[in-house]
């Protein structure tokens, strides 16, 4: 081998190799295949996972309200990263739509009550303010956990025997 470098914007090697028998030279491109992943729909049916689907549905929550457009990057990103690592070939749509509620909850309240009315299928008002209670419990809660103090440490220690 001659010659190695990146090609197609890093996402690939270009290599200028020589044949051992012939010593004639050529070149080989070498790129990374990437998993498909499809999502499952809630009727079955699949298609293509597109983050950009993601990415419109967290800026139609968003919209008007003062989140930055990188946050919803992020979650996208999360969102994708995780569906990845998980190492199949499918996610169910519901799993997506639980990590979008989820990253919209920890981003913005208004946000995430627009997403959850629809996600959720929240069709009456009644439903719609049960979810803004429960989301104003959990939020309560999360804060009194925070302004605790720690009495253990949250690894154990196991003291050394001689």
């Amino acid at each position: 081998m001659f010659d190695s470098r990146p090609a197609d914007e890093g996402e690939g090697i270009r290599r200028r190799r020589e044949c051992e028998s012939c010593h004639r030279r050529f070149t080989t491109f070498e790129r990374v295949e990437r998993l498909a992943l499809h999502v499952i729909k809630r009727n079955g049916r699949r298609e293509r996972f597109e983050r950009a689907k993601i990415l419109r549905g967290l800026r139609l929550a968003c919209e008007g309200r003062p989140v930055e457009d990188a946050a919803l990057e992020q979650i996208a990103d999360e969102i994708e990263r995780t569906a990845l690592e998980q190492g199949t070939e499918a996610i169910k749509s519901r799993d997506i739509g639980d990590a979008v509620i989820e990253g919209l909850r920890r981003l913005d309240d208004v946000a995430y009550v627009r997403f959850a009315s629809v996600y959720r299928r929240l069709g009456d008002v009644d439903r719609l303010v049960e979810e803004i209670q429960a989301l104003k419990a959990r939020k309560q809660m999360e804060a009194e956990l925070a302004s605790q103090v720690l009495l253990l440490p949250l690894t154990s220690q196991r003291p050394e025997r001689n």
